[in-house]
């Protein structure tokens, strides 16, 4: 069994798959034979609607033991125990800048909380009823999901974790996703999530649209996230008649259905709609600035486009290691007030721009036209600093979730998560007024 990444997406491109135990599984010349090899079923997966352009068009055609199909109905669940959370109508708007401490892991000592049973909704907007909008989520959980796969009918889910590795099955085959990686579960696709003690990690989920490169414009052909660096699962069945529960998210509700076996007992797959990930090391920094500051759009590194040109519904951005080698600019991130929201998070190290109150597993939101920037300590260090080149963000990776949508609080993490920093906006207030020049 190999449950490696062998396979490389490039995002337009089709790829396949078969396990090593079956070679000859996958159709040659036809996609939908007769008779499947072996008696397998084949059963197709769209992620676009059919008739959109060729360029667009997202489906995977999959050989399996079982069509998805056999199990009973979906019942409600129990949602009482999972802070999912998508009535945005809840909470009064609230514009400050917010930030969270990070957010408490379950320990070993407690009782067993699974990746589906600690998603906590963070922010959000929109509705996955009408395909519009995002939600943020952090998982926090220290048990595997047992005989238990999840999907999500509503959007896509691009997951980072934190703290500890994830090894994730899925009907594609296996993947394991380490901290300063990411991954990519697009829509319908099932998966199981295997953790190895305490796990923290950020979930941006999209209604929309998929994830995708984005466009380089004057960069040319080379430079940010390469399509080569990007992997997708090789293929692996499971063949186990075990009762198993099916956790389907439909219109931000969760379902739950019983099935007689495992729904991972797919032998070979072949198409362009697929899960993938992502090693954040191969990003490459295209900065370096005569005067001013490049915009941090710079630094995407996927991209869901929304129906406006040039607009994101979401954009993800890194601030990777880097050289820093701006003239005559202040170096690091400017004041600014944006008609996008911004949602940060820290995976490891220490943000250049907080370096004290800003923790790997905690966050921050910036809202729209909220003003935001760097604290004093960093103001009057970056002003007073020889500017030569240097590395900076060593050892340190931040990101952002940058929206065009204007993002509603969460209860959970407005008054129930506990981490909320009463004391952020403490940052700034050192900021001096100061002495205009006379010209005279």
């Amino acid at each position: 069994m190999r449950d490696d990444l062998k396979y490389l997406t490039g995002f337009d491109n089709e790829f396949s798959s078969e396990d090593e135990r079956c070679l000859g599984a996958l159709p040659v010349g036809q996609n939908n034979p007769q008779k499947c090899y072996n008696g397998l079923y084949a059963e197709q997966l769209s992620g676009t609607a059919f008739t959109v352009p060729r360029s667009e068009n997202k489906r995977t055609w999959f050989y399996r033991i079982r069509p998805s199909v056999i199990h009973d109905v979906f019942k409600p669940m129990n949602n009482t125990a999972v802070h999912l959370c998508y009535d945005w109508d809840k909470i009064p708007p609230n514009p400050n800048q917010l930030r969270w401490k990070p957010f408490d892991v379950p320990t070993r000592q407690e009782p067993e909380v699974d990746f589906v049973e600690g998603l906590h909704t963070i922010c959000g907007a929109g509705d996955p009823r009408i395909r519009t909008g995002l939600a943020i989520h952090i998982y926090l959980c220290n048990a595997s999901m047992k005989d238990k796969a999840f999907y999500n009918s509503d959007g896509d889910f691009l997951i980072i974790p934190q703290l500890g590795p994830l090894q994730i099955t899925t009907e594609f085959g296996k993947m394991r996703v380490e901290p300063n990686e990411i991954c990519v579960l697009q829509r319908g696709m099932k998966f199981s999530i295997i953790v190895y003690g305490p796990s923290r990690g950020y979930i941006l989920e999209v209604f929309d649209n998929h994830f995708q490169l984005p466009n380089l414009g004057p960069i040319g052909a080379n430079g940010l996230a390469n399509p080569r660096d990007f992997k997708t699962p090789t293929a692996h069945y499971e063949d186990k008649d075990v009762p198993y529960k099916i956790i389907n998210k439909y219109q931000a509700k969760l379902f739950m259905a019983k099935k007689g076996h495992s729904p991972f007992d797919v032998v070979a797959w072949h198409g362009n709609y697929v899960p993938y990930k992502y090693n954040l090391d191969y990003f490459m920094v295209i900065n370096s600035v005569s005067f001013d500051h490049c915009d941090p759009s710079i630094f995407t590194v996927l991209t869901c486009p929304s129906n406006k040109p040039g607009t994101a519904v979401a954009d993800f951005v890194i601030f990777p290691p880097r050289w820093s080698v701006q003239e005559h600019t202040f170096r690091p991130p400017y004041y600014h007030r944006n008609c996008m929201s911004e949602f940060m998070g820290l995976i490891k190290g220490h943000y250049e721009a907080k370096e004290e109150g800003f923790k790997p597993g905690g966050a921050s939101l910036h809202s729209i036209m909220t003003p935001h920037g760097p604290d004093s300590r960093c103001f009057d260090v970056a002003t007073s600093h020889e500017l030569r080149a240097e590395r900076i963000a060593e050892g340190t990776l931040a990101f952002m979730f940058e929206t065009y949508y204007s993002l509603s609080i969460s209860d959970w993490a407005l008054n129930h998560s506990n981490k909320l920093d009463s004391d952020y906006q403490k940052c700034w207030k050192d900021l001096k007024k100061l002495s205009l020049t006379s010209t005279e």
